[in-house]
């Protein structure tokens, strides 16, 4: 029975229900579909929602037989799951492109192994970057490693290619990435899914030993073999195989819309010899793009240019016996995609493998966008310039409607203005108003920056920070975020500092959860090391940046019961630190006692700042100004830069004067006083 025929017969089995879904959600419910018995990964937006599904799903009986968690970094995720996998159970791990790179080492190391049971990694990549560091494409990772990718250009695409990934993975006994983009995976449509799935069981013979599963040099240098032969096959199945060459769709649009079948020469003459090529989202963009350049060209009474279209949903290992095919005939081709020009680096390279006459055109010529996000506007301009390119140099035609006898025409370059008719401009909106990040009003990290820089007084420092909301602490008037690299770097880096500038004191800023993902090796490198770093554990009891996700410092699992939290405190003890202190960072005087007492300390030291975050606690009365002995000092709005207290200054009073005074937004504050800790003439009160 075909993949296409089994999952027809295993969905008729189930009970279908029509849901609006995310498309993080969708694809959990595909994998749930699949059968996947072992779901894990670390927060990371845009990723994030598929494991939260799963776990709801799981807790409401609907899916079951799964285990699902977060675990303690993006390595530990994938390691686990590799166990799992050796045993015969399909594994998904989820994570965002730079959390791949944390589990780069497993990775590398299992496509030489191999698996049993399916293994599929849903990365999300991040253009724009709207939430990341960097704009990694993965598509570039999956080729470093020799694991293969899908690239879905639409949530409903992205759903089929989860399932084929689990079949694809067992087929060839390798690990598959489902890329999808955070425009999939936080698009929302309609999907038809299991009401109640059941995970695959385990084989009965389960794990089996054999030696292949140990990764000896001389077992490596076998499997580097067997990688090579099983990408080759691959690459075959993406342009034959039925489910997975549906990836790869194709088509031929433009040219006249009414052409006698006899008139030889006429087809002859329209016959496509320009290309359009998209991958991921870029490829449901240029689809609409053309829809709409389409529509404008026939009320100008023309016709675009005929064309060939390509998806490529399966990137790597590249199709390329299907695309030579789908490129014969063709000069030159645009080809759209996010992040880096992988598409455009095979189809020129396809070009000389085949000795192909084909024009490539994209990032690498400046024909479309070298970075961040593409849209339809962008993509409908740049198809239109390079169509209206392609005619003035002769290399297609545009068609005219003759209104005489209704046939379309072909019209020379020369009967035509310097730029078609069709050619598309968008229309430009008002610029919209900076909003630049801020730590939400009430955040317990600014009473933590703000206490540290008490502490510290004139005393020169380097302020290392890391991966979370308190990277917003670079921010105006805080200023206290001087690095930021990856994960759990801030630690380390300080270390460095500490090294090149010992008249320095080295800061090192670190949320709970990064703690636990990417803070532990550089608390024992300091120690080991005797390094004299302060590190400042901004402890707000989740994980907020993401979407406050559990972690091993809370003590909740996705699977249940409470686990008893692990302790900071007590792993900094272990580790050897020698100097730990606790305070509440909205308790301004406890605080700043707290960070002199660890800064003062020779060696590694820790301040834990402990308090909640906001969206965890309800908030407490709301602030008020008082008016009469408000002296518009500006100190509550100049110190900490709380977005909830602003300054009016045509605000009058009896100390004031004309100076203004401050207020406070009841619509934003939550109540937690650091505020009024600091005025001076005890102003501010709830």
């Amino acid at each position: 029975m075909g993949i296409a025929a089994a999952d027809a017969r295993k969905k008729e089995s189930k009970r279908m229900t029509k849901k609006l879904l995310m498309g993080n959600e969708a694809f959990a419910h595909a994998a749930l579909e699949a059968g996947v018995r072992v779901v894990a990964g670390y927060p990371g937006t845009p990723s994030s929602e598929l494991v939260e599904t799963v776990a709801k799903l799981h807790a409401q009986g609907a899916a079951q037989g799964v285990h699902v968690e977060w675990s303690t970094n993006e390595k530990a995720a994938l390691e686990l799951l590799c166990g799992a996998s050796y045993c015969g159970a399909r594994t998904l791990f989820t994570c965002k492109q730079m959390g791949l790179n944390v589990a780069a080492d497993a990775l590398l190391s299992v496509n030489y192994v191999g698996v049993k049971g399916g293994l599929v990694l849903f990365v999300c990549d991040d253009p724009g970057p709207i939430s990341s560091q960097t704009e990694q494409d993965t598509r570039r990772f999956a080729s470093f490693a020799k694991v293969p990718v899908l690239d879905p250009a639409t949530p409903d695409q992205g759903f089929v290619m989860m399932q084929a990934a689990f079949d694809l993975s067992e087929r060839y006994g390798t690990p598959v990435i489902l890329r999808p983009t955070t425009r999939i995976d936080h698009a929302s449509t309609y999907f038809d899914v299991a009401d109640a799935t059941q995970a695959r069981p385990v084989p009965e013979e389960g794990f089996q030993k054999d030696p292949k599963w140990v990764i000896f040099p001389k077992r490596s240098y076998a499997a580097h073999e067997e990688i090579n032969q099983r990408l080759a096959c691959m690459a075959d199945d993406f342009g034959t195989d039925p489910v997975l060459s549906a990836f790869n769709p194709q088509f031929i649009g433009g040219g006249p819309q009414s052409k006698e079948q006899d008139e030889s020469q006429d087809q002859q003459a329209f016959a496509p010899t320009v290309g359009i090529v998209a991958a991921g989202v870029s490829a449901a963009y240029a689809r609409e793009a053309l829809q709409m350049l389409e529509q404008r060209a026939a009320e100008q009474g023309l016709e675009l240019p005929a064309y060939k279209f390509l998806q490529v949903g399966t990137p790597y290992p590249f199709p390329q016996q299907l695309v030579a095919e789908w490129a014969e005939g063709l000069d030159a081709v645009l080809v759209l995609e996010e992040l880096d020009h992988v598409i455009e680096d095979e189809l020129l390279r396809l070009a000389g493998m085949y000795h192909l006459p084909l024009d490539v055109y994209g990032k690498l010529t400046g024909s479309t966008r070298d970075r961040g996000e593409n849209d339809v506007d962008d993509a409908a301009q740049r198809i239109a310039r390079f169509l209206d390119d392609q005619i003035m140099a002769g290399i297609c035609a545009v068609s005219w409607h003759d209104p005489e006898d209704g046939r379309y025409v072909k019209a020379l370059s020369g009967c035509l203005p310097r730029r078609t008719p069709y050619a598309y401009q968008a229309q430009e909106s008002a610029p919209l108003p900076v909003r630049p990040p801020v730590l939400c009003a009430g955040c317990p990290h600014r009473g933590s920056f703000y206490a540290v820089k008490r502490a510290l007084g004139k005393r020169e420092a380097v302020y290392c920070g890391d991966i979370g909301c308190y990277t917003l602490g670079n921010a105006a008037p805080l200023h206290t975020t001087d690095t930021c690299l990856c994960m759990g770097a801030g630690i380390t880096m300080a270390q460095g500092f500490a090294v090149a500038e010992p008249h320095k004191k080295q800061i090192a800023f670190v949320g709970d959860s990064t703690f636990f993902a990417s803070g532990l090796t550089g608390c024992a490198n300091a120690v080991y090391n005797q390094h004299d770093i302060t590190v400042a554990v901004l402890d707000n009891s989740t994980t907020a940046m993401t979407g406050s996700q559990p972690h091993p410092g809370t003590g909740q699992t996705l699977m249940g019961p409470k686990t008893e939290p692990i302790s900071i405190e007590g792993v900094l003890r272990a580790l050897g630190f020698g100097c730990i202190v606790k305070a509440d960072p909205l308790n301004l005087d406890e605080s700043v006692a707290a960070a002199k007492e660890a800064i003062d300390y020779a060696g590694p030291s820790a301040i834990l700042f402990q308090q909640p975050c906001i969206q965890l606690k309800k908030p407490q009365s709301v602030l008020t100004v008082d008016p009469q002995s408000c002296t518009g000092c500006k100190k509550c709005v100049t110190e900490i830069g709380c977005p909830a207290v602003g300054f009016d200054p045509q605000a009058t009073g009896p100390l004031s004067k004309g100076r203004g005074q401050a207020f406070v937004d009841a619509s934003l504050c939550n109540g937690c006083g650091l505020c009024a800790q600091i005025c001076p003439f005890d102003s501010l009160k709830a």
